[in-house]
C-alpha cells in the first residue's frame, strides 16, 4: 500500500459570504491587518466589500495594493517594509495568483533573513503571522497551497518557494468574488486550474486522494470554464470553477506540477506572459509528449470527462483526451505565442535558457518518462512554429 499524507490549510470556508463565516476566526488573529491586494481588485469594490466586513467586526485594515502582474522580490520587499509600517497582526491576500502569493512572501520575509532567493530551493519554516487568502479569480489555487512563485528580478528566473509554514491560516472561497473577473483572466486562470488538476494526476507523486480530487476538479473545468468564459454572471459556473480550482490547488500540494509548469515558468519570467496564460500556450504540447509515459491515466481522463468510451482501449482514449484538449483550447481561443505578440526571434534565442531553467526547477522531473533539455527545446520550437 502506498504511504502518503495530505497536507491543507488549517481552515477552508467555501461558499457565499464566506468571509463574512471567517469573521469569527480573523478575529482571533488580531485587531489589524494589511490587506494585499492590486488595483483593479480595489476599484472594483471588493476591497472596500471586504474592509467594511472587517470593519464591522472591529478590525482595522491598510491596503497596499501596488503590485505587478507577476509577483518579484522588489514587491514583495515593499510590502515587508507596508506590513511593517502599519503595525498589522495579520495578512489578507484578495485577488489572484500575484496578490495571495504576495502575501505569503510578505508574511515569511518579515520574519526571515536575507533575501528571497536565499531560500529558493529550501524549504522555508518560521513563526510567522496569520495569513487569510481570499481568491477572487478560479485557478491559481494559491489559497491550498504551501508555496509561492516569484521573480528574481535580477536574474530574470522564477523562484519556487514552499514549505508548510506558507499555507494560509484561513481560506475564505466565495465564488461570487469572481463573477466580476475579465473573460482574460477566466480562461487564463481557469486553465491554470486545469493544467494543475491534469498534472498532478498524472505525475509520479500521485495518491489516491489526489486523483480524487483531480478527476472531479478536471470534469468540472472540462463543462464549466467554456460556460464561464462565455458568460461570467453564469453563477453555476462560477461556483463550480471556484471548486475546481480549490480541489486543484490541493491536488498540487499534494503530489506535484510536471512539464507544462517547469517550461511555463521561463516563458513568464523572461516575456511577462501570465502564468495561467503561459501554462494554456504549453499544455497541449507538453501532454502530447507526456502522453505515452502515463498511458492508462490519461485514459482514464478521458473516460471521466466523457470523451472516451470504458471499452475504449487506453491508447485510443488517451489520444481522446488530447483531441478534447485541443478542442477547448481551441474554444477558449488560446492565443499562440505570435498571436500573443511575443518577439519570436528572441523566444528562439532563449530557448536553451529556458529549457535548461525548466530542468533546474524540478517539476518536469515528475513527468511520468524522462525529460532532457532537447526534449524542451522541441516543444518550445512547436509553440514557435505556430
Amino acid at each position: 500500500m502506498q504511504t502518503f499524507q495530505i497536507t491543507t490549510s488549517p481552515r477552508t470556508i467555501i461558499g457565499e459570504d464566506a468571509v463574512v463565516a471567517g469573521i469569527p476566526h480573523m478575529q482571533g488573529f488580531g485587531k489589524k491587518v494589511l490587506i494585499v491586494t492590486g488595483k483593479i481588485i480595489t476599484q472594483t469594490g471588493l476591497t472596500a466589500q471586504v474592509q467594511s466586513v472587517l470593519s464591522g467586526a472591529g478590525i482595522a485594515s491598510v491596503v497596499f495594493n501596488d503590485l505587478p502582474d507577476e509577483p518579484d522580490d522588489t514587491m514583495i520587499a515593499a510590502g515587508v517594509r507596508a506590513f511593517k509600517e502599519s503595525g498589522a497582526d495579520f495578512i489578507i491576500g484578495l485577488g489572484g495568483g500575484t496578490p495571495l502569493d504576495a502575501a505569503k512572501a510578505i508574511a515569511a520575509m518579515a520574519v526571515l533573513p536575507d533575501t528571497i532567493a536565499d531560500y529558493a530551493g529550501k524549504t522555508i519554516a518560521g513563526d510567522f503571522a496569520p495569513v487569510v487568502l481570499i481568491p477572487t479569480t478560479a485557478g491559481t489555487g494559491s489559497e491550498a497551497t504551501a508555496f509561492f512563485v516569484c521573480t528574481d528580478t535580477a536574474t530574470n528566473e522564477k523562484l519556487l518557494l514552499k514549505g508548510d509554514a506558507l499555507l494560509p491560516n484561513l481560506a475564505l472561497v466565495d465564488y461570487t468574488y469572481t463573477i466580476s473577473s475579465p473573460r482574460s483572466i477566466t480562461v487564463a486562470t481557469g486553465m491554470d486550474a486545469l493544467t494543475h488538476a491534469v498534472e498532478a494526476y498524472t505525475s509520479k507523486k500521485a495518491n489516491p486522494v489526489t486523483d480524487l480530487y483531480c478527476l472531479d476538479a478536471i470534469n468540472r473545468i472540462f463543462a464549466w470554464l467554456p460556460v464561464a468564459a462565455q458568460d461570467g454572471t453564469n453563477r453555476e459556473a462560477r461556483e463550480n470553477m471556484a471548486f475546481a480550482a480549490y480541489e486543484a490547488g490541493v491536488c498540487i500540494n499534494n503530489s506535484s506540477v510536471t512539464l507544462v509548469h517547469g517550461m511555463s515558468r521561463p516563458i513568464g519570467a523572461l516575456f511577462h506572459v501570465p502564468h495561467g496564460m503561459a501554462n494554456a500556450m504549453l499544455i497541449v504540447a507538453c501532454l502530447r509528449f507526456a502522453l505515452d509515459g502515463a498511458t492508462e491515466r490519461f485514459a482514464a481522463i478521458a473516460r471521466a470527462i466523457g470523451a472516451a468510451l470504458e471499452s475504449d482501449d487506453d491508447a485510443a482514449a488517451a489520444q481522446a483526451f488530447l483531441r478534447a484538449l485541443e478542442q477547448l483550447t481551441a474554444t477558449l481561443k488560446v492565443p499562440t505565442l505570435r498571436e500573443y505578440g511575443i518577439d519570436l526571434a528572441r523566444f528562439a534565442s532563449l530557448q536553451e535558457k529556458m529549457a535548461a531553467d525548466s530542468l533546474a526547477s524540478g517539476s518536469p522531473a515528475n513527468t511520468r518518462k524522462p525529460v532532457t533539455v532537447q526534449d524542451e527545446i522541441a516543444i518550445y520550437e512547436q509553440l514557435r512554429a505556430l
